[in-house]
């Protein structure tokens, strides 16, 4: 019924045929699937490999001006916080993305958006393929947010815990007040 349509709308990764698409602020997507690319680590999916090779650099020996104006000695641990948040802690920043589950992936990535800190997140599916304790992490970080979250999805447990359900139908998009047993 075009949810993955509105998403695509509200990052910008489409144009509307119709009227316009504001946004102000910083928009973080969790997609319902990613494929890593061949040797991505975790702290690539993270958003982190950059960052933390300044870091290096610098307690290498090897600093540019540069970098010691941009190292963020603070990342490693709060990387190591936002896994931990979302049950994966310990997980090695060099380790390989293609060898965890998909529902690890998802948690990681989800882990990285909380990095991130953008203003928005929209999570497509964010529970699939998540056993029951793997969702529950989700609902979690997502109850926890402190920013606008749009999440689509079929979880009615995870559905319980919002506070406005948008059904989008090819009637049009209805706006209910409440979590999914009051829609």
């Amino acid at each position: 019924a075009g949810k993955s349509t509105l998403l695509r709308l509200i990052t910008g990764e489409a144009a509307p045929v119709e009227g316009i698409v504001s946004r102000c602020g910083t928009v973080g997507v969790l997609h319902q699937r990613h494929d890593p690319a061949p040797g991505e680590t975790v702290a690539e999916t993270l958003g982190v490999d950059q960052p933390m090779a300044v870091v290096a650099r610098i307690l290498a020996g090897e600093a540019s001006e540069r970098d010691l104006a941009d190292a963020d000695w603070t990342l490693e641990t709060r990387a190591g916080e936002a896994l931990d948040a979302v049950g994966l802690a310990g997980l090695p920043l060099d380790s390989l993305t293609a060898n965890l589950s998909g529902g690890e992936q998802t948690r990681l990535r989800l882990a990285g958006l909380m990095l991130a800190r953008p203003d928005l997140i929209l999570l497509d599916e964010p529970t699939n393929h998540l056993d029951a304790e793997a969702r529950a992490l989700v609902a979690d970080v997502i109850g926890r947010w402190d920013g606008g979250v749009v999440v689509v999805s079929h979880d009615r447990d995870l559905l319980r815990r919002m506070d406005r359900i948008l059904e989008v139908s090819s009637l049009g998009v209805a706006s209910y007040g409440g979590d999914y047993d009051l829609y």
